[in-house]
């Protein structure tokens, strides 16, 4: 299969939009960071609260816009252009900023504060139309490559954002007019990038718009949790910025307490961490394929738990004592001591792995919800985002006074991580599914998937596939980014290694008319239930393995009733290779051999597309086209 794919970054539709996003969030950090050192070194005052108190107000005063005005801007991303709702938010941005310069120039702390509040409201008018937007920008096969490309453009923004902000407010004579030069100017610089944004019509132009906080929040809630998949997966990015919020308040104090390291030490843990997500990020756009690949999410979340409960490891009171305390007196010292670079390895694959976590995430919300309402699913996934984040900083205070140390820290960190990912992977079983589809079909054989193109992205479709092992369908889920529905032979699941990979996949048994007319009439009515919902359904040609007589007579009458029944367009798949490699292949035994040659080459060609009403029992011709021999 041809993966050749163009440069998104130089592409006209993207490239604008991904520079206005690195623009925003590469100013906010700037102005962030750059006025929580100007706090600290000025020991500023307001009224009773303290330049230390007020430090700690900061990450409140930025994110507590989100809390009150997000499912606003979700609203307005619904029913207006979305290109002009960025572009008044970056003209917003200026204005802003531009007060934000006055209050660095003459001072005036209070200002300051009052700016990075409406730099906060700049975000969350920004964040529903960051991710809603790349659907209408892109085609559906480019969509996890733009979003790893948003993933990589964030978190580099936030590490050059945080770096540069230190270092222009850190110059005496200086600090504060390069401060308001440079985030002017990187504001005007998102202003004319968001003006070359392709033009966009409006998703829900009729949409009412209510102004009302509270149940405005209420009804974003209930709109993302009506779509079971969508909500588990804004909890899963909503549990990732915990994890990541929580690791970024700790890394200073495990540099400075366990390390003895200096500022350029902790730098490093943040260039680590930030660099790990963008890998992470475009490692899953090229593992993808091009296609929303859900299985590698648990693949992520697996390196998250391995990585951080390693970290717990190097600090453990078992291996304290053999830690070099001296290792973090500067970079060179730490990285060329084997506990230095342990730690180093860990932070960094446990990003990457962070990376390749989120991207899927963000990528099914845009696929499964739909347009006229994805800004507003969008707004209730920042949302909660903001309130897992707040929840991780009550949490570590929680745990300090609980006089938890850092390394148990981190290994409560990678617990939650097995207790949220389980439950997710539980409720939503697709993510293990097709963690093991991609498995098989990347890591165990080469597979070759030839007319992907001709299955459909949305509505109803059944797929006919000729049957040559128990794990054809695996093969078959792969090739697909959509959920299907198999259709098996009921004496299948009586096998108990077959009956516990189906329980939560929602296979239809199905038997002949004559052997079982009940479980046939079920079949069908579930089948009908599955295309009425717009769901694609796979059948077997055969009821049994290909070599075992059975033929097409076993389910001709339910395939033909199921077809009267729910006239939809029909697929032909063929599928070669497999029979001697997989288990259940040749005799139908499961593992009967047990030296079965792995890694072979396996084929699938998706057919031509016949119209609904075509595909009958009685001309079989016009059913799915003719089946290669079962073993090549």
């Amino acid at each position: 299969m041809n993966t050749t794919r163009p440069n998104l970054l130089l592409d006209r539709r993207f490239s604008p939009f991904f520079w206005t996003q690195f623009f925003g969030a590469f100013n906010d950090n700037i102005f962030k960071n750059a006025l929580v050192i100007f706090i600290t070194m000025k020991s500023f005052s307001l009224g009773s609260v303290s330049s230390e108190q007020m430090v700690a107000l900061c990450g409140g005063i930025f994110i507590l816009p989100f809390f009150v005005f997000s499912a606003t801007a979700g609203q307005l991303a619904d029913k207006l252009s979305k290109t002009r709702i960025v572009v008044w938010v970056k003209i917003w941005e200026i204005v802003v900023m531009s007060v934000g310069a006055y209050g660095f120039i003459n001072d005036r702390v209070g200002v300051l504060l009052v700016t990075l509040f409406f730099m906060g409201l700049h975000s969350a008018f920004f964040g529903p139309v960051k991710y809603s937007i790349l659907p209408q920008l892109l085609t559906r096969e480019e969509l996890v490559s733009g979003n790893a490309y948003v993933e990589m453009g964030t978190f580099l923004a936030i590490l050059l954002g945080t770096l540069l902000g230190g270092l222009l407010i850190a110059h005496i004579a200086l600090g504060r007019w390069l401060v308001s030069a440079v985030v002017l100017a990187v504001a005007t610089a998102g202003l004319y990038a968001s003006q070359r944004i392709q033009p966009l019509g409006a998703a829900a132009p009729s949409l009412s718009i209510q102004f009302n906080p509270l149940p405005l929040i209420w009804d974003t809630m209930r709109r993302i949790h009506a779509h079971r998949s969508v909500f588990v997966s804004i909890l899963g990015i909503s549990w990732f910025w915990f994890f990541g919020a929580g690791m970024l308040s700790i890394l200073p104090s495990y540099c400075k307490q366990y390390l003895q390291g200096s500022e350029t030490l902790i730098t490093l843990f943040l260039a680590l961490f930030s660099v790990g997500i963008g890998i992470g990020s475009l490692l899953c756009g090229r593992l993808s394929a091009r296609k929303l690949e859900l299985g590698l999410v648990p693949c992520g979340s697996l390196g998250i738990s391995l990585f951080c409960f390693d970290l717990f490891l190097v600090g453990s009171p078992g291996n304290l004592d053999t830690v070099d305390r001296t290792i973090g007196t500067t970079i060179l010292g730490f990285l060329t001591t084997t506990d230095g670079l342990r730690i180093a390895v860990d932070l960094l694959f446990l990003a990457i792995s962070g990376g390749v976590f989120i991207v899927p995430l963000y990528t099914l919300i845009q696929q499964r919800s739909a347009e006229e309402e994805r800004s507003r699913v969008i707004a209730g996934n920042n949302i909660l985002n903001a309130f897992f984040m707040v929840c991780a900083a009550a949490v570590l205070v929680i745990l300090f006074r609980l006089e938890f140390s850092i390394p148990q820290i981190f290994m409560l960190f990678c617990i939650l991580n097995v207790v949220v990912t389980t439950y997710i992977y539980i409720v939503v079983p697709e993510f293990l599914f097709r963690c093991l589809s991609w498995g098989m079909t990347n890591l165990v054989h080469r597979v070759e998937i030839i007319g992907s193109d001709r299955l459909p992205m949305e509505g109803p479709a059944v797929l006919f596939c000729n049957h040559m092992s128990y794990l054809d369908w695996l093969i078959i889920a792969s090739a697909c980014p959509r959920p299907i529905r198999f259709v098996v032979y009921r004496n299948f699941l009586q096998n108990p290694l077959l009956r516990w990979i189906f329980r939560d996949t929602r296979v239809i048994p199905i038997a002949g008319a004559e052997e079982n007319p009940a479980i046939l009439d079920s079949a069908c009515k579930d089948i009908a239930t599955e295309l009425r919902n717009g769901q694609i359904v796979c059948v077997f040609r055969q009821g049994s393995m290909i070599w075992n007589q059975l033929g097409d007579v076993l389910f001709a009458a339910g395939i033909e009733r199921m077809l009267r029944e729910r006239p939809v367009p029909v697929l032909c798949l063929a599928l070669r290779g497999p029979g001697r490699s997989i288990p259940g292949g040749k005799g139908g035994k499961v593992f009967r051999k047990p030296f079965c040659k792995l890694r072979l080459y396996v084929s699938l060609a998706i057919d031509r597309s016949m119209p609904p009403g075509k595909a009958t029992c009685e001309n079989p011709q016009e059913l799915p086209c003719e089946l290669p021999d079962a073993v090549d």
